[in-house]
């Protein structure tokens, strides 16, 4: 993939070349506009840039002033937003407007609501999509802006289970025939601090590594109200955290950063893992059936081990970081401020300071490579840092070691049979209330 310089080329490209960023052609073809949209010029003499945001919460509305600040390109507008719920898609766009103006233009008929607001948007004019809905519903959302040849950012993780994870690679490889422009959440990736200390790392300046540390712990998080004319569906999908359907509970949906940190230490995926985890504190009626606390040994193809922590309980240590330690020296890398320490032995260790966040550089380095047409596609390594998230959790909830290639064949679904207000989830109450949840020696791991 080019260096992130690289990608900073030529930012005054205009829309017409970033339109010729994808291409509707075969597999092999060359680069070919593939939005037919008349560009509408502004005064320095570019054109606009059209977005559409799909999951109007807070990750959602972020991810599009990332998009609306980024300094690649100004010209960028707003023209769609679409959400389960219509009060979130008026929040977001009133919030918007009130922040970036006349970038926000999205008339009441480009705002959409429902489980199939996904596929309105895709007819709303824009060329870039961000699909930021709860991770349960990001196959379907990319498989069908793939289809659409959008261009696309997607939040993490990208599945909450197997076939999800299958559906999401089969999805990338028409999105690379297409030459669609594909970028993931993973801001990490992006923080200039971690990239640095990455290439000392994969250079060997910590000799070989021998164990991987990555920890993720919280106190906990939100959980909203049962309104009383609400569905079985409508609550689960409000309280999207609670259900591995719509998350794949917090080791896949919070810890998966630091998963994927790890994997890029690792510059794999591993091959096997063990656990345990538990609910200890989501006992009340309607929290959900998600654990509160996980702990994973994953096993590299060539025995690097990986201690995986993560874990939302109130009152207990809180951690967000990544460390490897190798035969040389080792190196600690800080999630929530972005700083970095390579220690060798014998020498002075390499510090580096928070510096621009990673959220809003991810953005800025997609269209970076938009502008200057060059190819960008972050989904199959994004995609097998989700299914080590996955194989983590069916460890934990099974009890049993778990091998990668089983996990990844697994046909089981947490996705509903029908995707409807008046629809079933998988998942159900008892009479008291309190949702049932994995048990390990109990639960199978597929």
């Amino acid at each position: 993939m080019p260096t992130r310089a690289d990608r900073r080329k030529d930012r005054s490209s205009s829309r017409r070349e970033f339109l010729k960023a994808s291409s509707t052609a075969a597999a092999g073809a060359a680069l070919a506009t593939s939005l037919d949209i008349a560009p509408r010029a502004y005064a320095e003499g570019t054109d606009t840039i059209k977005i559409a945001l799909v999951g109007a919460g807070g990750r959602g509305t972020g991810a599009v002033v990332n998009v609306l600040s980024n300094a690649a390109h100004r010209n960028v507008k707003l023209v769609a937003i679409a959400d389960a719920f219509p009060e979130k898609v008026e929040g977001a766009r009133a919030l918007l407007a009130k922040k970036f103006g006349d970038k926000v233009d999205v008339p009441d008929d480009r705002k959409f609501d429902g489980l199939d607001c996904h596929l309105k948007v895709l007819d709303s004019g824009a060329d870039l999509v961000l699909l930021c809905s709860p991770p349960g519903f990001r196959p379907l959302h990319f498989e069908a802006a793939v289809k659409a040849g959008k261009h696309i950012f997607m939040e993490k993780p990208v599945a909450v289970d197997a076939p999800g994870y299958r559906r999401v690679k089969a999805a990338n490889e028409e999105a690379k025939k297409k030459n669609l422009a594909v970028a993931v959440g993973h801001h990490l990736r992006h923080t200039a601090s971690y990239c640095e200390a990455m290439k000392l790392i994969h250079e060997g300046a910590l000799g070989d590594l021998k164990l991987l540390r990555a920890y993720f712990n919280t106190n906990g998080i939100w959980v909203r109200p049962r309104k009383p004319d609400m569905t079985e569906m409508q609550y689960q999908v409000n309280n999207w955290y609670h259900f591995v359907w719509l998350s794949g509970d917090h080791i896949v949906e919070q810890h998966v950063h630091d998963i994927d940190v790890c994997n890029w230490m690792a510059q794999g995926h591993p091959t096997e893992a063990n656990g345990m985890g538990s609910r200890n504190v989501r006992k009340a009626p309607g929290i959900g059936e998600i654990f509160d606390n996980h702990f994973v040994e994953f096993t590299y193809p060539n025995g690097v081990k990986m201690y995986s922590q993560c874990r939302q309980i109130p009152g207990c240590w809180g951690a967000f970081s990544q460390h490897a330690d190798g035969t040389k020296g080792h190196a600690d890398l800080q999630g929530g401020n972005g700083e970095a320490v390579l220690q060798v032995a014998g020498q002075e260790p390499k510090r580096w300071p928070k510096q621009k966040d990673g959220h809003q550089t991810e953005i800025d380095d997609l269209f970076a490579a938009l502008l200057a047409k060059q190819p960008y596609n972050e989904a199959d390594w994004a995609a097998d840092s989700t299914m080590t998230a996955i194989l983590g959790r069916m460890a934990t909830y099974s009890g049993q070691t778990v091998s990668w290639d089983n996990a990844v064949k697994s046909e089981y679904s947490y996705m509903p049979e029908r995707l409807a207000w008046d629809a079933v989830p998988k998942s159900k109450p008892g009479p008291d209330g309190v949702y049932p949840c994995a048990i390990p020696g109990v639960t199978k791991p597929w």
